[in-house]
């Protein structure tokens, strides 16, 4: 398996950018977003995700309404999943969405951008259905951007 360094990584995605896209969308929402990178490694990238949805404890909000953004940069591939909750009030149409939109960005490199149009759709979406309410909104899920290491799938 090949490694992908923090140096390596700081060249294609500004990590920061995205930590700070996802701040911004969830002050309007209930909803959590995270976003998980992985170096190249052999197997299913949807299996890879799967199990990182259920590693950084996205099935654990109130309302299941996370959003996982799992990319792997030196495949230029990604799977974009989201808990139950979210998935009832959006439909298959937007997960659609999602992948064109991100398809779009990573065709030419541009993984932060995409990443950050993505995610502040996703926060559009999940202000419409699970609105931000100040009085018992709080953080459920660390905003951090996870460099997690999939095993072989």
């Amino acid at each position: 398996m090949l490694r992908m360094t923090r140096k390596k990584l700081s060249k294609i995605l500004d990590v920061e950018r995205v930590r700070g896209a996802i701040r911004d969308a969830e002050r309007q929402t209930s909803g959590e977003i995270r976003v998980s990178v992985a170096p190249l490694f052999w197997g299913s990238v949807r299996r890879a995700a799967e199990r990182a949805f259920v590693r950084m404890g996205m099935t654990a909000t109130r309302e299941r309404n996370g959003i996982l953004f799992f990319i792997v940069p030196s495949r230029r591939a990604f799977a974009v999943l989201g808990d139950e909750g979210i998935h009832a009030a959006v439909g298959q149409e937007f997960w659609d969405a999602m992948a064109g939109l991100l398809s779009e960005h990573f065709r030419k490199g541009a993984f932060t951008e995409g990443l950050v149009a993505a995610i502040a759709a996703a926060g559009d979406k999940l202000k419409a259905h699970f609105p931000y309410d100040p009085a018992t909104d709080r953080n459920e899920l660390p905003d951090e951007v996870d460099l997690g290491r999939p095993r072989r799938s």
